[in-house]
């Protein structure tokens, strides 16, 4: 059964988008049933251009990847959340609306990261902040990916995500 992960962050412009394609690209190169999907409370619409090329750069296909309201996963026909990851503080802060999980409400755990686009230094230097965002986020990734996700009960997955979240 496919482990559905939601990562959201504000704009679901930059964070959470290296975070879904960390995620998909790891899983599907360990093999594991883990499935990405990455929204916004107030999307932006678009996708930062430094957040793609980041991706591009470690051949992660982003083609299909749009910026989305995390209203798409409210309701029934959405798909099955197991986890929930905030990546930036402001998301974190929001009332999350009520999604629908497997079984019950899913986990949900706060993994923050600066934003990238916020750094100075020209284009080379976001360039830089956003490969290092990648580079830290896909750490966390390989950790959530480690987890016998299948075999673990609520409690220890929190736990488990907790932990994560402090490393």
């Amino acid at each position: 059964m496919t482990t559905h992960v939601l990562i959201l962050c504000t704009h679901n412009s930059a964070r959470s988008v290296l975070s879904e394609g960390m995620l998909n690209h790891l899983a599907g190169l360990l093999g594991k049933d883990v499935r990405a999907h990455s929204a916004g409370s107030a999307p932006s619409g678009r996708l930062n251009p430094f957040a793609l090329e980041a991706l591009h750069n470690a051949g992660i296909d982003t083609s299909a990847y749009r910026s989305k309201s995390w209203d798409e996963f409210t309701t029934p026909e959405a798909p099955p959340l197991s986890i929930v990851i905030t990546v930036c503080d402001s998301a974190a802060a929001e009332a999350c609306p009520v999604f629908f999980g497997g079984q019950g409400q899913p986990v949900k755990v706060h993994w923050g990261y600066p934003d990238p686009s916020n750094v100075e230094g020209g284009d080379e230097g976001k360039r830089r902040a956003f490969e290092l965002t990648r580079q830290a986020i896909g750490y966390k990734m390989l950790q959530l990916l480690a987890l016998p996700l299948q075999d673990m009960d609520r409690d220890a997955l929190q736990a488990a995500l907790n932990a994560i979240a402090r490393s």
